[in-house]
């Protein structure tokens, strides 16, 4: 979803990483300027909730090994205007990340890359841009071993699995089942993914 930019005074990242203006805003560090990011749709939302929820209850993770929206990931910055910081709708943490991010939930970039993360496609070009080229490229290079995309405009995944430093694109629909080597036994099509039980 598109951004706006709320706070105009200079900072560097670090200077970012201990500020607190009193709420529960959350802020993409684009060049020094805090760029403040909307709240999700409830569509969004709910496909990233009812996925963590199978991912926990099939017992493919450890329930605090996963976070929606507000673990911070430190990204590398590839291009002008690129934000440094990343708020996935879903990721998947690494054992060691529990004492790692004891001070703040951030993963570092001197920090191991999470297991996974998945973004749902917010509709509109500057969206699909941000998600499908943007943050493909800068996960690609934090060396995050699995990306999946969620899109339900398109009423399709794509799971993006890093190979030899680059990722590999698998585009799935319908009945497809989500093949994952980082989780073999995960058993749904894309189809159940995009349109979760209520």
């Amino acid at each position: 979803m598109p951004t706006k930019a709320t706070k105009s005074r200079m900072m560097t990242f670090e200077d970012y990483l201990t500020y607190d203006d009193g709420t529960d805003s959350r802020y993409e560090w684009i060049d020094g300027v805090l760029v403040e990011m909307p709240t999700e749709s409830e569509l969004n939302a709910w496909i990233s909730f009812a996925l963590q929820l199978y991912f926990i209850n099939a017992g493919l993770i450890k329930p605090r090994l996963t976070h929606r929206y507000s673990c911070e990931l430190e990204v590398p910055v590839l291009k002008p205007k690129q934000a440094r910081n990343r708020f996935p709708d879903l990721i998947i943490l690494r054992p060691e990340h529990i004492e790692l991010t004891q001070k703040r939930l951030t993963i570092r970039l001197d920090m191991p890359p999470p297991v996974l993360v998945v973004e749902v496609v917010s509709p509109g070009k500057v969206n699909r841009d941000r998600d499908y080229e943007e943050k493909r490229d800068q996960y690609e290079a934090r060396e995050i071993p699995e990306y999946w995309l969620i899109d339900p405009e398109q009423q399709v995944m794509m799971v993006l699995t890093l190979k030899d430093g680059s990722y590999q694109e698998a585009i799935l629909s319908g009945s497809d089942r989500i093949a994952s080597s980082t989780f073999p036994d995960f058993a749904l099509t894309v189809e159940q993914v995009l349109n979760p039980p209520e």
